[in-house]
């Protein structure tokens, strides 16, 4: 089965970075595209960026200029880089793979608090 493992949440003040990784393990196949997803307490999980295969991005407004996605196909694994980290931005964060069969893969939820 296909295993997306998260790391990198913690706690950061305001104004701080973090880098959260997501590597796939499994039987996964070509991959369309990845993504960082979070959810806030009370909030629906909203999109916060994404990456093709080609390399193309895109990014949530609240984070642009903040966030940075990148990743390797090859080796299954997204990153984000995050600074200017505001309070708002605390959440739990998921990893996404969407592979080219359609299927869709979620990691398992890494939290990230910014304090004031």
């Amino acid at each position: 089965q296909v295993q997306l493992v998260e790391s990198g949440g913690g706690l950061v003040q305001a104004g701080g970075s973090l880098r959260l990784s997501c590597a796939a393990s499994g039987n996964i196949f070509s991959i369309n595209s990845m993504a960082w997803y979070r959810q806030a307490p009370g909030k629906q999980r909203e999109l916060v960026a994404g990456i093709t295969r080609g390399g193309g991005t895109n990014y949530a407004d609240s984070v642009k200029g903040r966030f940075t996605i990148s990743g390797d196909n090859a080796k299954n694994t997204v990153y984000l880089q995050m600074s200017s980290l505001k309070p708002e931005d605390t959440a739990v964060y998921y990893c996404n793979f969407w592979v080219v069969t359609g299927n869709v893969y979620w990691g398992q939820g890494t939290q990230v608090t910014v304090s004031s």
